[in-house]
């Protein structure tokens, strides 16, 4: 078994929506990124690299290149997800934790999950997302944007 932590966070900018596991997310703001910005797959990519020991999310789609800029950051997890196979791994589990104010996640989970599992090809009883505040502290309490953390269990396939 190998196991992994990914984490990522975005400021928020111009937009009516986020990108939150590939689900497009109703919310008054956007995110300011060189991709989607979607901090649940940005975290989870970075999880999935560091269980595997092969760097993290900058490495393998640095910003400074321009083929990723508004890329649909699934691209990333199909990629992490292929090395995973590569090096004889199958994902055990995924617990993803959003980090923000606003928007609600809770409504959107069930979709989030069925998205990633559907990208991993795994069992959507096999990722976890779930949501918390900073009860109003920090840059994600005044709601000046939004983070994620992913811890995954990776097992020999």
């Amino acid at each position: 078994m190998r196991i992994g932590q990914g984490f990522d966070v975005h400021a928020f900018g111009e937009g009516q929506f986020v990108m939150l596991g590939g689900v497009r997310v109703p919310h008054t703001q956007g995110i300011v990124a060189h991709s989607d910005g979607d901090v649940v797959i940005h975290a989870l990519c970075d999880a999935i690299f560091g269980a595997l020991a092969v760097g993290d999310i900058g490495q393998h789609f640095p910003p400074s290149d321009e083929r990723w800029r508004g890329a649909d950051s699934s691209a990333f997890l199909r990629h992490a997800v292929k090395l995973m196979r590569n090096h004889g791994y199958a994902l055990g589990n995924a617990d993803i934790t959003v980090i923000c104010e606003r928007p609600k996640v809770g409504p959107h989970a069930l979709v989030m999950r069925e998205h990633l599992a559907g990208v991993i090809d795994c069992s959507v009883d096999q990722i976890s997302i779930k949501a918390t505040t900073t009860e109003k502290l920090g840059f994600t309490g005044r709601g000046e944007g939004i983070a994620a953390q992913a811890a995954v269990l990776l097992v020999i396939s």
